[in-house]
């Protein structure tokens, strides 16, 4: 923006330039005839020099908040006329009444059989083809983000519900896996020999080895935990592993650790049918948990059919879904209890899930001192994740009910499993199995009204006061919850724990997490590559 004075001083013009080659005039004042003294001239020039400054500024505001160019006077009064009044745009009027219309709409009832367009396109164009007043327009649009609400909430639970059952399905290719190894197992010599060797047989009992119970059905699952303990073990020939597995699964595991050896390691398989303690006689609980009606309409019906969508949330709803998995009424999951009863010989052993990875040696676990205490474990209350290390008894069970009520906490600490020391001399001298078995049993007579949730919870009563609390570092949960896990913190546990519905044996598992647990799958194998195990990745 120039000033120029011309040499006949009859005339002031203020120009702007639209670019380095052409200039307009946006004001010329023509002075009268009569003399002009310089002092006159000066004051004008200073009073101009003190307002264009202001010009300019609501000039470059107008043309940045403008869609449209203005390149005329008449325009650039007409923007900034109200401005410089004081008076309010048209817009902020338009938009105060628009909020009034809203508002409105917000607290009268939508009629009946309204017809709403499928996309903000067809809105459009029904106003335009419709007439639409204001009023109906504000109806129409609160209609239709009602709708769009209600169709992604339902989406959200669909998504849930489906990730539910596929959390609860067996992959295509753990099946084949478990197939194929059975067949080896009728077929294979080699396949069938004894497990240890029977030179070997003694140190199943040897309490100077380090013995690792894992109770699993899933072949895949069982060969990665074997051989993360074993790779991350600086004395791997102290090591003891005995599997416990079901009657289906048990000539498939077998022949998987018979071909497949993780010497200087020792691996003991044994399926439930092969240990005489486990009778209907000792444990009358389960097998009544196994078979009541209630039990198993409850993990194996609908999920979905009956429920109030409307009354709870997401994430209420995936918890529920989560605490239905029929593993919960697994004898498996069940058997750590009988441990002790189980292994008589042993003194102290480290119970392992089977969606874990040990990532650091765990020899320094049979040096803990647990203080006379019987189970050594993470607690569950004290971390950031809100979703997973904030639980507290009033997260398991339902307080409403007077025996709860009476007998626990809600705010006292939750603790996991997973990986658990657990001191078997002293657990002998409890009641700890007698506890569990009678709070189970009443949970079942009242038809599972004072908790839902498998196993940990009855655990929760009967190790209370036999607990002792070891770092978190040794056992990092919710890989199987969230993405959102700190990948440090990740790479810094002696164990990670993928409890959750996202396995990483599973397509629905998280990308960037799964590396940490396919890093132990032996994809040179023969029957992995055959199966196609994880080849999505």
């Amino acid at each position: 923006m120039q000033l120029h004075v011309s040499p006949s001083m009859r005339s002031i013009t203020i120009s702007s330039s639209s670019n380095e080659f052409t200039t307009s005039d946006l004001m010329k004042i023509k002075l009268a005839a009569r003399h002009i003294s310089y002092r006159t001239l000066f004051h004008t020039i200073l009073i101009l020099a003190f307002l264009l400054p202001f010009v300019f500024i609501l000039t470059a505001l107008v043309t940045l908040e403008g869609a449209n160019k203005c390149s005329s006077i008449d325009c650039l009064g007409r923007r900034l006329g109200p401005r410089l009044l004081g008076r309010v745009d048209d817009s902020e009027r338009l938009a105060r009444d628009f909020y009034t219309i809203l508002n409105e709409a917000s607290t009268q009832e939508i009629p009946h059989g309204l017809k709403l367009p499928d996309s903000f396109h067809h809105l459009v164009s029904d106003i335009k083809n419709d007439h639409y007043d204001a009023k109906t327009f504000a109806l129409v649009l609160r209609a239709m983000m009602e709708k769009f609400e209600q169709d992604i909430r339902e989406s959200k639970f669909a998504e849930l519900t489906n990730k539910h059952f596929a959390a609860s399905s067996i992959p295509k290719g753990i099946h084949c896996l478990s197939l194929k190894l059975t067949d080896e197992y009728s077929s294979n010599a080699h396949a069938r020999r004894q497990l240890p060797s029977p030179e070997l047989l003694p140190l199943l009992l040897n309490n100077s080895y380090h013995h690792f119970i894992l109770s699993t059905d899933n072949i895949l699952a069982a060969s990665v935990v074997v051989s993360s303990a074993v790779q991350s073990s600086s004395n791997p020939e102290k090591i003891v592993f005995h599997i416990i597995t079901d009657k289906k699964t048990y000539a498939g595991m077998h022949s998987w650790f018979a071909l497949n050896s993780v010497a200087p390691a020792i691996v003991e398989v044994k399926g439930v049918h092969q240990f005489d303690w486990l009778t209907k006689e000792n444990v009358p609980v389960l097998e009544a948990a196994e078979s009541h009606n209630g039990v198993r309409d409850y993990y194996h019906g609908n999920h979905v059919a009956g429920a109030n969508l409307t009354e709870t949330t997401p994430r209420r709803f995936a918890s529920k879904l989560q605490s239905r998995s029929p593993k919960y009424i697994s004898l498996l999951n069940h058997l750590r209890i009988y441990i002790p009863e189980l292994f008589p010989n042993l003194d102290k052993v480290v119970f392992l899930d089977d969606d874990i990875v040990v990532q650091r040696d765990l020899a320094p676990l049979w040096d803990l001192d647990l203080g006379g205490k019987v189970n050594a474990a993470v607690e569950t209350c004290r971390g950031e994740d809100e979703w997973v290390m904030s639980k507290r008894l009033r997260n398991y069970f339902n307080f409403s009910h007077p025996l709860i009520a009476k007998h626990l906490d809600p705010e006292e600490c939750a603790w996991a499993y997973g990986m658990n020391v657990f001191d078997l001399k002293a657990w002998r001298k409890t009641n700890i199995r007698e506890t569990y078995h009678s709070w189970l049993r009443e949970n079942l007579r009242l038809n599972l009204a004072m908790w839902k949730l498998g196993t940990l919870p009855p655990a929760l009563i009967a190790f209370k006061g036999h607990v002792h609390v070891i770092d978190s570092s040794w056992h990092m949960l919710g890989l199987g919850y969230q993405n959102k896990t700190n990948i440090e913190n990740v790479r810094k546990a002696a164990v990670i724990h993928y409890n959750g519905q996202s396995k990483p044996w599973l397509e629905i598992g998280f990308e960037h997490l799964r590396p940490f647990w396919t890093k132990y799958v032996n994809y040179s194998n023969d029957f992995i590559r055959n199966c196609h195990i994880l080849e999505y990745q």
